[in-house]
């Protein structure tokens, strides 16, 4: 899951960075790695935070330009991402997904939870109760 993230060169040095698909997404780094760096941060926190709240999150676009970067979440951030992503498009209830589930009701919310350590199993079962499947790609490293 790769998210596009615009650096502007700020005036005293360094980037400021902003994300067309997460416009309340603002950071900046003063040279290029610590941007990346940031910016994966920031994306981190601004998807717990819409999480939390229940608003949506938009599937990532592709732009091309040499000021776009693509910020890769990580692994269990990004599947936990995906399954907000699928249950909110689902229309479903978290009571539901927990009956579903057959887990308490408090626990749906651990399942999106970037803090929280979910095991693998569980979010695989979460994705199937959604009528998805989780599907594992590696590649070299750039």
């Amino acid at each position: 899951m790769r998210y596009p993230a615009v650096f502007e060169p700020a005036e005293e040095g360094g980037f400021v960075i902003t994300f067309p698909d997460v416009y309340e997404a603002i950071t900046q780094g003063d040279d290029e790695r610590e941007g990346l760096d940031m910016a994966q941060d920031a994306l981190i926190t601004m998807f717990a935070h819409l999480i939390r709240e229940g608003k949506p999150i938009k599937v990532p676009s592709n732009p091309k330009g040499r000021k776009y970067r693509m910020i890769e979440l990580p692994a269990m951030a990004a599947l936990k991402t995906e399954l907000y992503m699928a249950f909110q498009a689902s229309g479903m209830r978290k009571a539901e997904l927990a009956r579903r589930l057959g887990i308490p009701k408090t626990t749906v919310d651990r399942l999106f939870d970037f803090a929280n350590h979910t095991r693998l199993d569980q979010i695989e079962a979460a994705f199937a109760v959604l009528g998805k499947r989780i599907a594992v790609e590696v590649k070299d490293a750039a």
